[in-house]
Parts: C-alpha cells; sequence; structure tokens
C-alpha cells in the first residue's frame, strides 16, 4: 500500500509534445474525436475530423504552436508540472499529486495506471477548468469514471467539477489583474473560451441560450450551465475589482463558427475600437494556466487585430499559473473535498 492514503489527480486538457505537425496532428486527433468535443454521430465526425480539418488545421496550428514555445516546452505543460510540484509541497504527507492531460502526456491511462499500482484508498480529481462544460471538465471526468470502472477495488473517489466562484480562486485572479493597475485603461474585457450554443442547450433543453438573461443575473438553472457561470465569474471578479458596469465587457473567443456564444471577442475589439477606445485589458478566466489560446490568441492575434483596427494597445493579464496564492486555493479545495 502506499504510504500515502489519498492521491490527488490534477487534469488539464493537454498539448502536443512538440510544435511539429506530425505532433500537432496526433494531439489534436485525440481531441478533435472525442464525442464531447464534436458532438456529431461517430462516422461524420471521423470524416469531418480526419479529411478536413486534420489536413487544414494541423500544419497551421503547428505554426502557433512554434509562436508558443518556449526553451521549457509548452506553457501549459510546463506550468502544469510547477503546480503540481508545489501543490505536492503544501499538502501533508497523506496526499500524492499526480498531472495527467486528457490529451497528449502525461497520459491519463497511464497516470490512472499508477495511482491503481500504488493503492490508494481515496482519490481526488481536480480538473482545472473553473466553469464545469461537457467538452472540458465533463470528457476528463467521463474518461477517469471509464478507467476505474475496470478496476478490481474501486476507491473512494471524489470530483472537483468546477470551482468559478470559489473566493480565493476569484481572490487570486483579482489580485492578478491589478498587478496590471486597472486605471490606466480605458476598458477591460473578460473573455472565455468558446462553445458550440447547441451544447449549452443540451445542458437545459427546457431554456433558450440566445435568450437568457445570465449576463444579467445568475439563472436557477445556471449551475452547470457554461455561459451562466462565465458571466457569474466576471461580476464576482468585477464586483471585487471594483468595477463599473460601462468599465467592462465580457465575450467569447475561439469560435469555429457563427452558432457559438456570442459576444465575439475579436468583433467586440474591432467594435471598441471604433468606438474609440485606445487601451483594453483583456482577461481570460476559463484558462488557470497560460495555452495557446491565450499568449497567442489574446496575446499576439488579437493584440494585432486591436491595434491594426485603431486601438494603441491590448494588454492580456498573465493567468494563474503557479502563483503562490492559486496554489493555496488548491490546496484548501483538496483539503475540503
Amino acid at each position: 500500500m502506499a504510504s500515502a492514503k489519498t492521491a490527488v489527480l490534477l487534469i488539464n486538457v493537454g498539448t502536443p509534445d512538440s510544435p511539429s505537425v506530425n505532433d500537432v496532428r496526433k494531439y489534436l486527433f485525440r481531441f478533435l474525436n472525442d464525442r464531447r468535443v464534436i458532438d456529431i454521430p461517430w462516422l461524420l465526425r471521423k470524416l469531418l475530423v480526419n479529411l478536413i480539418i486534420l489536413p487544414l488545421r494541423a500544419p497551421r496550428s503547428a505554426k502557433l504552436y512554434r509562436l508558443l514555445w518556449t526553451d521549457k516546452g509548452s506553457p501549459l505543460l510546463f506550468h502544469s508540472t510547477s503546480v503540481k510540484d508545489k501543490l505536492q509541497d503544501q499538502l501533508t504527507g497523506s496526499h500524492k499529486v499526480f498531472l495527467a492531460m486528457r490529451y497528449g502526456n502525461p497520459n491519463l491511462e497511464k497516470v490512472l495506471a499508477g495511482i491503481q499500482a500504488e493503492g490508494f484508498s481515496k482519490i481526488i480529481v481536480l480538473p482545472m477548468f473553473p466553469q464545469y462544460a461537457s467538452s472540458s471538465t465533463g470528457t476528463a471526468v467521463a474518461k477517469v469514471m471509464d478507467v476505474v470502472r475496470k478496476w478490481e477495488v474501486i476507491p473512494d473517489i471524489r470530483f472537483i467539477d468546477q470551482f468559478y466562484d470559489n473566493p480565493g480562486f476569484i481572490d487570486a485572479f483579482v489580485k492578478r489583474i491589478q498587478l496590471h493597475r486597472t486605471d490606466k485603461f480605458d476598458h477591460i474585457i473578460f473573455s472565455y473560451h468558446g462553445l458550440p450554443i447547441r451544447h449549452i442547450s443540451k445542458i437545459h433543453p427546457n431554456h433558450d441560450c440566445e435568450a437568457c438573461t445570465c449576463d444579467l443575473k445568475f439563472p436557477a438553472h445556471g449551475e452547470y450551465c457554461y455561459k451562466a457561470t462565465c458571466y457569474e465569474t466576471t461580476r464576482l471578479l468585477a464586483s471585487k475589482l471594483g468595477l463599473k458596469k460601462e468599465d467592462y465587457s465580457q465575450s467569447f473567443q475561439s469560435r469555429l463558427s457563427d452558432k457559438w456564444l456570442k459576444p465575439f471577442t475579436d468583433r467586440l475589439l474591432v467594435q471598441k475600437a471604433d468606438e474609440g477606445v485606445k487601451n483594453i485589458l483583456i482577461i481570460a478566466p476559463a484558462f488557470v494556466a497560460d495555452c495557446l489560446e491565450t499568449s497567442v490568441e489574446l496575446g499576439i492575434d488579437y493584440k494585432n487585430l486591436f491595434e491594426k483596427s485603431g486601438g494603441n494597445h491590448l494588454k492580456y493579464v498573465e493567468s494563474l499559473n503557479d502563483m503562490p496564492e492559486w496554489i493555496d486555493v488548491l490546496k484548501d479545495m483538496i483539503l475540503s473535498a
């Protein structure tokens, strides 16, 4: 038996092993063939992903990953590894912390096999996504359950499925934002990863996603609604920052079609530039570690878009990464579980 009784499993979405076209293609193959990511019939998904999307997207994505890559490798991986190590230092000998990626390495199935071999009596699973979505938290939890259900001995398993309203999480992000002196900017944008509207509609089929007023008030049906929890995250952050309603906006990035959550971040940035807004601070509270969607999409692509559209400066606020306050939040969530 393991000396530590509880395994802590941190799960993030994943990253290619390198920015080469081949490794990016392998990563995208695993990611895009997940039925929770592209929720269409199996055969249609296979044809769409393997014959249309991958041949076009892999080379383009590889170029973007080369912009992201550092001497230490992928930021998502080395920040997540640092979080794992620092969290281990904060927890007592009764916990052992593991890191896995839903797609890519460290491979989730192999990490779970290691946990099984060590014989832990309890597992705490923490997908690193503040707001629940079937295509992020949902697929991570489902994969863990699919693997563990085959074990002869199934230990006590606890899932921390979202933490968008955790006071410590909000305070940590506020501290990160305040390092950039919000009063020096004309406007603040909270940008969240986009999601197809049909994904939201599956969560609450009796409520029209596009007509919902969750941007004004958290609805009774919003507990696992990604859109509603994103807007609630924004309200909590804005309140802590002392922002007035006219000081900030919320939008969604990384869309693949017009049938995704609106407003779109890129279009909002052009609109703000047209309105004469010159300096924007942009924050991505759906991410706890910097990655392609933050460092490149927001920090480079959208910065260039805004400035070419007439704005003077767009500044991206770094994610929580391995800041001490974030490690403290994780520790508290683990011990509370």
